[in-house]
């Protein structure tokens, strides 16, 4: 099992956006489990832990886990020196249930393909051996951070 340190030398998110706590099984090339702890303290709740979690949050945490499964063998922990990942498509995404503050989510990542600066995944996330989220297809393209400046900003 990896934590923080070892995640942080691997992707470029940095707290309050860091949204993997753990890796607890990685297959390189192949697949990824990661865990996701959702306390009360985040900032998202910052008016009160009553609320589920936020979908969006949700998604972006299996996200991480995604890119941290494609960038495995080729770190990237600092995305202006690098390419950086961006999300292209996302089909077929089922919440099952709620996830709420004290839970712990386990997020399964599968790379169905990948090609020279894109890749298809899938998966879906556990919270005490239950199905919460399920994501049929994920795609994502790597590219250059120069494109993503508008023009004339250095």
């Amino acid at each position: 099992m990896i934590g923080l340190t070892e995640i942080r030398r691997i992707i470029p998110h940095r707290h309050p956006v860091l949204l993997v706590d753990r890796v607890s099984e990685v297959d390189p090339g192949r697949s990824i489990t990661t865990l996701k702890a959702v306390s009360g303290r985040e900032p998202c709740y910052a008016g009160g832990a009553d609320d589920a979690y936020p979908i969006g949050l949700l998604l972006e945490s299996w996200a991480q886990s995604a890119v941290l499964l494609t960038r495995w063998a080729n770190p990237n922990p600092d995305v202006l020196a690098d390419k950086v990942e961006l999300i292209s498509g996302i089909r077929d995404v089922v919440l099952h249930a709620e996830v709420f503050p004290g839970d712990v989510v386990e997020h399964h990542v599968e790379l169905v393909r990948e090609v020279e600066d894109a890749a298809i995944l899938a998966g879906h996330s556990l919270v005490a051996g239950r199905k919460v989220l399920e994501i049929g297809s994920f795609t994502m393209a790597r590219r250059g951070v120069d494109v993503l400046r508008p023009e004339g900003v250095a």
